[in-house]
């Protein structure tokens, strides 16, 4: 396991590889079982991974507590010392003493006196970040909160957070995968020169870049299959991309998923948080932070997926829709 050096107190270390939680008491993604979560935590720990990343959203509510329940019983004495324990507020109403009230009910359902990251979920379209900030600055002082993070913020808005809350914001995380190459122009940038942390979520666009699929062979999920990024023409878009991962993963003696997520992590101050819905997901996308891409390769494989069109606009809701009616 590679680790970033982040700013802040604390023995802290941030694993390059964390782990997303999104999936933890999901049922409609098929990933209701905490007993396989205890399990994946307990070896995401042996493997060296200290980031794990929920939200009060998830489950709803359980993937907290299942994650809390998780951390405890694999830790020894002092595992807190070495974990990064990240949730978040979804802002309905992004007041501070909202946010306080529910930072309180998201630390008992982790069964933590501290959270290390609290993050805004979302941007609030009508509201700024005054507020909840100054809650979150309230938080940080009494010691509930060690750092404030944000999610899917754009630059701009990521630095009107930090004036308002008259300090760091430690962290963004928002898309970034090979597909979703955004953050490269702006928000890597900063956070390499600021000291930030940019947390990226769906490293793998939810599946699209682990090579397994093609137009030939969908994923049996319906809650994917409905998805326009799933579409057959879609995925034979994908191919040249598809082709390019496992060239390069050939090198390496990986698979095509590792690949995609070792070029996510060749971003400095660039944190990946996958999600794994068994212990083996989880040991493939660890062995990723192995992979040291070269500079050759990680040009090659934005080439590759600069030329990807995906079709995601009203031209294939019919579609979608038809798919819908099949997953009945």
């Amino acid at each position: 396991m590679r680790y970033l050096d982040a700013p802040g107190p604390g023995p802290r270390r941030w694993s390059v590889m964390g782990l997303g939680t999104w999936q933890f008491g999901t049922s409609e993604w098929g990933y209701g079982d905490a007993l396989e979560a205890g399990r994946i935590v307990a070896r995401a720990r042996e493997l060296g991974v200290t980031v794990f990343d929920t939200a009060e959203l998830y489950g709803p509510l359980r993937s907290e507590r299942i994650l809390g329940d998780a951390l405890r019983a694999c830790g020894g004495p002092g595992w807190r010392d070495d974990v990064v324990i990240a949730t978040k507020f979804f802002p309905v109403l992004p007041l501070g003493p909202v946010l306080r009230h529910r930072a309180a009910a998201s630390a008992a359902r982790l069964g933590v006196t501290e959270i290390d990251l609290y993050q805004v979920h979302k941007p609030h379209p009508l509201v700024g970040d005054s507020s909840a900030m100054r809650g979150m600055a309230e938080l940080q002082r009494t010691g509930l909160v060690r750092d404030a993070g944000v999610s899917s913020y754009t630059l701009e808005r990521w630095r009107a957070a930090e004036e308002a809350l008259g300090g760091p914001v430690l962290s963004n995380q928002v898309e970034f995968s090979l597909l979703r190459r955004r953050p490269v122009a702006a928000l890597v940038p900063h956070a390499a020169a600021h000291g930030r942390i940019v947390m990226a979520y769906s490293p793998l666009a939810q599946g699209l870049l682990t090579g397994r699929y093609d137009a030939g062979h969908r994923p049996t999920n319906a809650v994917r299959r409905s998805k326009p990024e799933w579409l057959p023409e879609n995925l034979a878009a994908l191919a040249p991309l598809t082709d390019a991962l496992r060239d390069v993963a050939s090198a390496h003696d990986a698979t095509p998923s590792q690949v995609a997520l070792a070029w996510v992590v060749y971003h400095p101050n660039t944190v990946a948080i996958p999600g794994a819905s068994s212990v083996a997901q989880l040991e493939s996308n660890v062995a990723a932070a192995d992979i040291v891409l070269t500079s050759d390769e990680y040009v090659g494989l934005t080439a590759a997926a600069q030329r990807v069109r995906l079709r995601t606009g009203p031209a294939t809701l019919p579609a979608v829709a038809r798919e819908l009616l099949r997953s009945r």
